[in-house]
């Protein structure tokens, strides 16, 4: 690591270790996105959280996918990738950035049904993120993917599976109450 590098890193963990004290963010169950709800509308009409992936603790988001829409929105940090691998067998990457003029995404919708990823790009430090659903969150809305169930359906993108499905005992969300 170059020197330059090593006496940044400190100081960047500092900053993630603040981010998370401030917006009080705790790892979600199954799929590992640091995270914090931040909104649940009347009658569990919508809902908000915000998250944040980072190295160190470990934070991303391995596939599930919700039984509606979610809106994903970019607020800062380094650009982000999102893998997404919908019904009918195809495959679509979105990165979500700071910088819409070089084809970075600052919000991208994520259509009911379509198995998502989320994860840092390769020497990125942090990206914080924000989601929103309607109607809101529930553990019974979410699925984790296994990787036996998802080579079935995109056996072409095996090595994002093999690194990014959950855990084939862990797929079930808890409720987070």
């Amino acid at each position: 690591m170059p020197p330059e590098l090593a006496a940044e890193q400190p100081k960047l963990l500092l900053q993630i270790q603040a981010l998370i004290a401030h917006f009080g963010l705790a790892p979600l169950p199954v799929e590992g996105t640091l995270f914090k709800a931040t909104y649940s509308g009347p009658g569990h009409s919508s809902s908000a959280m915000l998250g944040l992936y980072c190295d160190e603790p470990p934070s991303h988001s391995l596939f599930h996918r919700l039984s509606t829409d979610e809106v994903w929105h970019f607020h800062s940090g380094d650009p982000l990738r999102l893998l997404l691998l919908h019904p009918d067998g195809s495959r679509e990457v979105v990165i979500l950035g700071s910088d819409p003029l070089s084809g970075q995404q600052v919000q991208w919708v994520v259509p009911a049904g379509t198995w998502q990823a989320g994860h840092l790009l390769p020497g990125g430090r942090y990206a914080l993120f924000g989601c929103t659903l309607t109607p809101g969150f529930s553990a019974a809305m979410f699925e984790g993917g296994s990787a036996a169930e998802l080579l079935q359906s995109h056996p072409q993108c095996a090595t994002d599976i093999e690194r990014w499905a959950c855990s084939p005992d862990s797929t079930r969300m808890p409720d987070l109450g």
